[in-house]
């Protein structure tokens, strides 16, 4: 089940932002790049949205990230949670991930897959520990080639929690400030 952390009515949505409708999803482990969909929810307004797997990942640390290595090297796209949304409702979609294995989280790479987002924009955001976006630019294009990627934005994991001004002043510059 998609769980909303907040929501604006389309009315206050519409009305910020140039009447563009904003949705934040994001897929967090750690809590890391949870931390920074909230800093862009509270930058840029709009509905804020979680990335579910249906088969939760581990606690352990080794766990997480062996099981993450064998899905992003066999191309595995675990099943996600009903999204419960319809993307027609949206015109900018900031996708957040932390990078796993050089590029997003399968999850996300999931979502991604099981929208069409033909005429959307999407705006990326990782966390990460010294990748950046490594090649999942790339890969989301490949996943949604009618999307037009706008200017994304990367934190180390580590410094999450500390990124609101560099968030506030990136949607400032793409022009999406509530």
């Amino acid at each position: 089940m998609l769980t909303f952390a907040a929501m604006t009515g389309a009315t206050g949505a519409d009305a910020q932002n140039g009447g563009k409708r904003i949705l934040t999803v994001y897929f967090s482990h750690s809590g890391n790049t949870r931390a920074v969909a909230e800093m862009i929810h509270e930058a840029a307004g709009g509905d804020i949205a979680r990335i579910e797997t249906v088969k939760p990942y581990p606690t352990e640390y080794r766990e997480v990230v062996d099981r993450a290595r064998k899905e992003v090297e066999s191309g595995f796209r675990p099943e996600i949670k009903d999204m419960l949304l319809d993307m027609d409702d949206y015109d900018v979609i900031f996708v957040g991930s932390p990078c796993w294995w050089y590029t997003m989280a399968p999850a996300v790479a999931t979502f991604l897959s099981s929208h069409d987002f033909k005429g959307k924009k999407i705006v990326p955001f990782m966390t990460h520990e010294g990748s950046r976006f490594a090649h999942t630019l790339d890969d989301m294009r490949k996943i949604c080639p009618d999307a037009e990627l706008l200017e994304g934005f990367t934190v180390r994991g580590g410094k999450a929690l500390e990124a609101d001004p560099d968030v506030r002043k990136w949607i400032e510059r793409l022009g999406l400030k509530r």
